[in-house]
């Protein structure tokens, strides 16, 4: 049976909502999962069950800090800004994960 398209996000999920942090002002769950989803042109999805636990654990590491506030749509919801720390630990995931890009692609070229 062939793997689930997104079992290749294991691992990656912290580097792509820091980045997505990075690059935006604070924003709830919601438009961060579908920020990651329009950047991939539809190819990942983050699912709740990951992304929340996901944000909390970046939270309580202070790589995030998390505010209550209200969506565009009136709803309250908490709102995750990325912290100095934060910045430092994207700049650690990116290295790691250009590195493996870089390994995985040499096998596939030379083997």
């Amino acid at each position: 049976m062939p793997k689930h398209q997104n079992d290749r996000l294991q691992g990656t999920l912290d580097l792509l909502i820091l980045k997505v942090l990075a690059k935006s002002k604070a924003s709830h769950g919601y438009a961060i999962a579908q920020r990651i989803h329009e950047l991939t042109q539809d190819r990942l999805r983050i699912e709740e069950g990951s992304l929340y636990p996901a944000l909390h654990r970046m939270a309580n590491e202070k790589w995030l800090k998390a505010e209550w506030g209200v969506t565009e749509t009136h709803r309250k919801a908490r709102f995750y800004r990325i912290t100095p720390l934060g910045l430092k630990q994207l700049e650690q995931e990116q290295d790691r994960w250009l590195d493996l890009s870089d390994a995985v692609s040499r096998v596939l070229k030379f083997a």
